[in-house]
């Protein structure tokens, strides 16, 4: 058996002096005692991973709501492929991949049914009661309220997979690292963890975008990205995206480039700025890990492209205002009469010391898709059974 202890001595030798190890982590909130055979960033990894939250992403809009089709992403799916991605990432730079993969796993718990047209809506409804963001869910979830131990609310992760939590910079994320040493870079693990997201939603949503037949091909292949990706087919190979192995072999290489492109920018800035250590890396006045400035200016053309053809397409938008007109309705009716809420959610009401509005915004952040559409029935459907 591989005691903690050789676990960590591995780190030691197999990581650059740059990645975070396990065994200088700053540790949890509350101190528990070690695992005998499992490192503090496994651990945390496999807390998240077990969380209801985790499990409620199947059912969560990544692009298209669940009855779109079994084939499109959802959170959970989406996910998963951050995470693989960010391992690839961690690994290929001597990185800390356990660290990356639970800040992968769990950056997206506090994401609200129906996505980010779920999270605007949620915003808007708590105006005057503290706002929505899924970032800061995210955090609420993983220190408060998941309630699965008996010592301690929350799951008591590590600093530094908080850290990476509330340092997740997007352009979908809003950054409040107040208690978390603002003035400090955070890991190359955390930093990583961002570019895999990005790396993971660009790719899988042209990918759905193409499969829903929404996006058009002959357009997106004007992409200068596109035409990057093309470049390496050989000149047998079909070059049709209408065929769906062709679609496969177009974002698998896709994916390949972008990742190659992150390691070796990434590689380069942190010889560049002569990073010697941990200490190094955080000091540092910006972030290291990134694309090249090539890649860069192609991933937003590639942006912009997606979000005038894609998220803006009358079949996306139409789930959304559909989404939005469904959860301010729940909204509204539970905070006018609470005593619709499930017996539970009641007393946390009435126990919360920020009041009936936070806690129906938990309530209904925490659904599912598939669960608030259930909900609007028995609420609004006078032959639903409630």
């Amino acid at each position: 058996m591989l005691s903690r202890e050789e676990l960590e001595r591995r780190e030691d030798l197999w990581f650059a002096p740059y990645a975070m190890r396990s065994s200088q982590s700053r540790g949890r909130m509350i101190p528990e005692p070690e695992h005998i055979y499992r490192t503090a960033y496994q651990r945390d990894r496999d807390r998240i991973i077990h969380t209801t939250a985790f499990r409620r992403l199947e059912y969560k809009t990544q692009v298209f709501v669940y009855s779109e089709g079994d084939h499109y992403r959802n959170r959970l799916t989406h996910s998963i492929e951050v995470a693989q991605i960010g391992r690839t990432l961690a690994r290929a730079l001597g990185c800390n991949e356990d660290l990356t993969e639970a800040i992968c796993l769990g950056h997206d718990l506090g994401h609200p049914p129906f996505g980010h047209v779920g999270e605007t809506i949620l915003n808007n409804l708590m105006t005057g009661h503290g706002g929505y963001d899924h970032q800061r869910q995210t955090y609420r979830i993983l220190t408060s309220l998941e309630d699965r131990y008996p010592e301690h609310s929350g799951l008591n992760l590590t600093y530094e997979v908080r850290e990476g939590v509330v340092k997740h910079d997007t352009d979908y994320d809003v950054v409040d690292a107040s208690d978390y040493h603002p003035e400090e870079r955070g890991t190359l693990e955390c930093q990583l963890s961002n570019l895999a997201d990005e790396i993971a939603y660009n790719t899988s949503d042209l990918d759905d975008g193409l499969r829903s037949g929404i996006l058009d091909p002959k357009a997106m292949n004007e992409l200068s990205v596109a035409q990057k990706v093309w470049s390496s087919f050989e000149e047998n190979e079909s070059v049709d995206l209408k065929d769906a192995l062709t679609r496969h072999r177009f974002i698998r290489r896709l994916v390949g480039i972008q990742v190659t492109d992150t390691v070796r920018a990434t590689q380069q800035a942190i010889e560049a700025a002569n990073i010697q250590s941990l200490e190094d890396l955080r000091l540092h006045h910006s972030n290291l890990a990134g694309y090249s400035a090539d890649l860069a200016e192609r991933n937003a053309e590639l942006k912009k492209f997606l979000y005038a053809n894609f998220y803006r397409h009358y079949r996306v938008v139409r789930m959304a205002v559909k989404a939005e007109r469904l959860l301010a309705e729940l909204f509204t009716a539970y905070i006018e009469e609470p005593l619709q809420l499930p017996t539970e959610t009641l007393q946390l009401a009435r126990e919360d010391p920020e009041g009936i509005h936070r806690v129906v915004c938990d309530y209904l952040a925490g659904m599912t898709d598939r669960y608030a559409v259930q909900e609007h029935k028995r609420l609004f459907d006078p032959e639903e059974r409630p």
